[in-house]
């Protein structure tokens, strides 16, 4: 008998579109399949519905991580500071670090929801017992597909695509378009003013930290702004569906949430949470 430790096969999933459309894909070419999901405990309540009835789908159960350790436990370790581009502790903590403590030190295959069509490099974990692959890319689907692996599968879209959110991840997402906050604002008003809450001077130097780049969510909901934010985004939605007289709407938002949100100095941690 072999000595060779196991080797383990997982995929993260996010409550995104493409993991949730990996996952589909790989179910039967990979029985064998651990699936997680790392709960930050400020999820959308549509991202948990989409999560069961994939569960359900693939007839395994989903391993949440982080059940004890969500999001305002960091928070508060972090000294009230909440994150953004520049101070990604809940990628890190919440994402990453959960992952690989689940991961453990035998050898693991990760399979990453990349498609053919992104020009996107996947988180590559430092621990080197860890190989990801990226099954799309392999086979060459694209967004296309990956629609259709869903809506065949019957498990669909995410239901928040349905009120213009285009990424899963926590509410207060700080990568968040500004029609996404005003569209959170009126699906889920309870949620936002959850959010405006965190928004508050840090202790330690007395600088106020917003999520939305540039201003405040107290600003950005005033009924001239949130107005100005629609005007602006049904002009880029008209130029950009110009250009791609051919695309369905996922994949105009998707090109402008490129364009919306903030640069990013690295977009390995954000594939985590929304592939």
């Amino acid at each position: 008998m072999s000595n060779e430790p196991q080797v383990r096969h997982i995929l993260s999933l996010s409550g995104g579109k493409d993991s949730a459309a990996l996952a589909i894909y790989m179910r039967d070419r990979v029985p064998e399949m651990e699936y997680i999901f790392s709960d930050t405990g400020k999820e959308l309540p549509e991202t948990y519905d989409y999560l069961q009835r994939l569960e359900n789908y693939l007839g395994k159960p989903l391993h949440r991580l982080n059940a004890d350790l969500g999001f305002d436990h960091w928070y508060d370790m972090y000294g009230g500071m909440i994150p953004s581009n520049h101070r990604r502790w809940c990628t890190k903590m919440l994402k990453l670090k959960p992952f690989e403590d689940f991961c453990g030190d035998q050898p693991i295959i990760n399979y990453v929801g990349l498609r053919a069509d992104e020009n996107r490099t996947g988180y590559i974990s430092h621990k080197t017992n860890i190989e990801a692959v990226y099954p799309f890319q392999e086979d060459g689907l694209i967004l296309r597909d990956i629609e259709e692996i869903l809506r065949v599968s019957g498990v669909g879209m995410p239901p928040y695509t349905k009120w213009g959110r285009t990424r899963s991840g926590c509410y207060f997402c700080f990568y968040q378009q500004k029609i996404e906050w005003v569209k959170l604002k009126e699906t889920h008003p309870d949620l936002y003013e959850k959010a405006k809450e965190y928004e508050v001077p840090f202790e330690k130097t007395g600088n106020f930290f917003t999520w939305s780049q540039g201003e405040s969510l107290a600003e950005l909901e005033r009924p001239e702004r949130m107005a100005q934010i629609k005007r602006d985004h049904a002009l880029r939605v008209e130029r950009m569906a110009q250009r791609k007289d051919n695309s369905t709407l996922i994949a105009v938002f998707s090109e402008l949430d490129s364009t919306e949100t903030p640069e990013e100095d690295d977009d390995q941690g954000c594939l985590v949470c929304s592939l």
